[in-house]
Parts: C-alpha cells; sequence; structure tokens
C-alpha cells in the first residue's frame, strides 16, 4: 500500500484521462453551458467551440495593448456591458462575437485571445482574434496598426498547440472538425482604405480593388483550413454606405446612403459569394459558407420602425454624425435611451441591433448544418 501511495503519477495516463473526459464533454454538447441561447442546436449537431477572425465589430479586446486608435476600451463604450465596463468591444455592450457563443448555448461571452486571464475552459471553448480595423487588404491593418488578418490565422495556428496540449491530438482533431469559426472584415477596407485615405483609389478602379479584398478573403479561408478548420462562416460586407459616418461623408446634405460605398459592397459580396463556393469545393470535408449581412441589417435601417427603433441614420454617442473609435470619448453625451437607435457610434451597432440580427442568421445556418448540407 505504502509502494502505491508513493509511486510517482503518470503523466500521460493522467493526460490521457483529462483527453478522454474532455471529449466526452464535447460528445454530450459541450462544457457546462455558461448560456441559454434561442437558437435551436439539434442534439446530433456538435459545435463544441467557436474562434472569430475579423475586424472591430468582432474585436472583444484584442487591441486594448496596441498603439493604435482603433479601439474602444474607454467610456462610453460598454457603458451597458455587465458593471459598466470598457472592455474593448466597440459598442455600448456586447458584440456578435458574445452573441454568437450565448445563442449556441456555449458561453455568455468570447474573450480575446489576448486576454491573460484565460482559463483552460476558455481555451477549449473559443477565443476572439479579432483586431479592430484589420481589413483583407494588408494595408488596412497597416493603416490603422491592427493586427494582419493574416496574424491572427498565426494566432489561431498558436492557438492550436494549446489545445493540443491539454487535451492531445485526436480531442483536438474532434474540436477542430466540429467548431465554427467566424471571418468578419471587409468594412474598413472599403470604407477607410479606399474611400477614406483614397490612397489605393490611385492603383485600382472599385472592380480591382474588390478582387483584391477577395483574394485575401480567399487566403484567410485557405490558412484557416490548413490550421484545421472544417467549418468556416465568412460575412459579406454590410450595405457600408448607410453607416452614419459614411452619410456624412458621401451622402450629401440629405445624408442619404452613400451610393459609391454600397456598390462596392455589393460587388465584393457578389465576387465573395462564388469564391467560397469555388472553396468549399477544392477544400476536402470543408463546410465554408458565404453570410450575407448586407440585406439583414439594410433592413433593419429601412425598415427601422418594424424592429422598434426610432433613429436608423445617427449614432447614439454624441452628435451621432461624426463620432466613433476615440471622438467618442468619456467627454461625449450619449443619447438618453440607447434603445432608440441602430447605430451605437457613427460605425457601430447597438448591442440591441445585433440582438436582431444574429440569432435569424445563426438558426438558418445551423438549420443548413443539421440538414446535412456540406
Amino acid at each position: 500500500m505504502e509502494a502505491f501511495v508513493e509511486a510517482p503519477p503518470c503523466r500521460c495516463c493522467l493526460r490521457l484521462v483529462v483527453g478522454m473526459m474532455v471529449v466526452m464533454l464535447l460528445l454530450l454538447g459541450g462544457w457546462c453551458r455558461e448560456a441559454t441561447g434561442l437558437v435551436k442546436v439539434p442534439p446530433d449537431l456538435k459545435i463544441p467551440a467557436v474562434f472569430v477572425i475579423g475586424d472591430s465589430v468582432m474585436d472583444t479586446g484584442n487591441n486594448n495593448d496596441l498603439v493604435s486608435l482603433a479601439k474602444c476600451n474607454y467610456l462610453p463604450y460598454g457603458k451597458d456591458f455587465k458593471g459598466g465596463v470598457a472592455t474593448g468591444r466597440c459598442s455600448n455592450g456586447k458584440v456578435p462575437s458574445d452573441i454568437i457563443v450565448e445563442e449556441l448555448g456555449i458561453k455568455e461571452l468570447l474573450p480575446p485571445y489576448k486576454d491573460r486571464n484565460l482559463k483552460t475552459q476558455d481555451l477549449l471553448t473559443g477565443v476572439n482574434f479579432a483586431s479592430a480595423a484589420a481589413g483583407y487588404d494588408p494595408l488596412t491593418s497597416q493603416l490603422a496598426r491592427a493586427t494582419p488578418m493574416t496574424d491572427q490565422v498565426k494566432w489561431f495556428k498558436d492557438h492550436r498547440k494549446k489545445i493540443k496540449g491539454i487535451v492531445g491530438d485526436e480531442q483536438t482533431k474532434f474540436i477542430m472538425d466540429n467548431s465554427v469559426v467566424v471571418v468578419v472584415a471587409g468594412s474598413d477596407d472599403i470604407a477607410n482604405t479606399y474611400y477614406g485615405a483614397r490612397v489605393r483609389q490611385l492603383q485600382y478602379n472599385v472592380s480591382a480593388y474588390t478582387d483584391l479584398m477577395v483574394n485575401g478573403a480567399s487566403d484567410i479561408v485557405k490558412g484557416l483550413y490548413e490550421v484545421g478548420s472544417r467549418r468556416i462562416g465568412v460575412f459579406g460586407a454590410p450595405p457600408i454606405g448607410c453607416l452614419p459616418s459614411q452619410r456624412a461623408l458621401g451622402g450629401g446634405i440629405q445624408r442619404k446612403c452613400a451610393e459609391n460605398e454600397n456598390v462596392a459592397a455589393k460587388l465584393f459580396n457578389s465576387k465573395l459569394r462564388k469564391r467560397l463556393e469555388q472553396l468549399e469545393q477544392s477544400l476536402p470535408n470543408s463546410t465554408v459558407r458565404y453570410v450575407d449581412i448586407y440585406n439583414p441589417l439594410l433592413d433593419v435601417i429601412v425598415n427601422y420602425k418594424k424592429y422598434g427603433f426610432k433613429v436608423p441614420n445617427r449614432g447614439c454617442c454624441g452628435t451621432g454624425i461624426i463620432e466613433a473609435a476615440f471622438l467618442c470619448n468619456r467627454y461625449t453625451p450619449t443619447c438618453p435611451d440607447v434603445q432608440n437607435y441602430v447605430f451605437w457610434d457613427t460605425f457601430h451597432p447597438t448591442e440591441a441591433t445585433y440582438r436582431k440580427l444574429i440569432p435569424p442568421i445563426l438558426q438558418k445556418y445551423v438549420d443548413d448544418y443539421a440538414r446535412g448540407i456540406r
């Protein structure tokens, strides 16, 4: 008995036992769920984790320590977040990254990859690699000093090694095969790099520039596949010309939706959809989906009363015409009732808007998976 008590533990055995426990939890539907979502996920559809690559719409704090103006870790950002804390999310509360994992019942929030306090459960159930102001065009990230999309994929590759160190090869493959990776970018390319700074207009017309963007998106999807991802959802560009900031810049005195930006967004989306279909055919055992956000958000903006909003063309922060990022700060007044507004600042929707948009989109693609569409 003494010999048994004093025998050193078998590290390989311990890792095997831990790995088996982890995969059993995942197969049963995941870790103890921290959130109960509205999206109905069939019991035979396993989604153990969600990972995100993208820009400020999805970033939950990766830019906080960067020397960049593209960050939101100060009030009034986060004023309606739990505890009224500015975490780096570019909205008044939660952002789509959080709502996706919440609605899927995985956990309440999707933490940033750069969070120094990540727990084992977070590593296994998903983290967020998005960086505010990143884009498919490498110049977009460079101008804003954001983390390039290609570097975000490298982060994901490093993260996979961490998962492997916890649960081993077999369980890591299960997580990678069944998790969902969401990619969101393109708005900063069109709004800031092409029509804002106008740097690329010297080199490309709109058609050529959207080709550059699609090639960048294609490279990201291929990179994710090489890391091991098999379920990838890529959001198209939103109706960029209808963002309050773009109305101010290109919508004339009446601040109508800026036509050029919307034309570019639709052109990019049509090309992106076709490219993703091609990638799904060429990447074995992959599910690569184009996710339409243009039409759902445009419907909210145009038919705002139907969704319970009162103000569709201005942000809640400041005048609602120019304030975004550092122009929306602790000295900037905010609207009396954010629930009336489609947009929080002049570039990012409110949490209320995201909650109108994300669940129906998620349900549609969950139903696709459940029907075995691959």
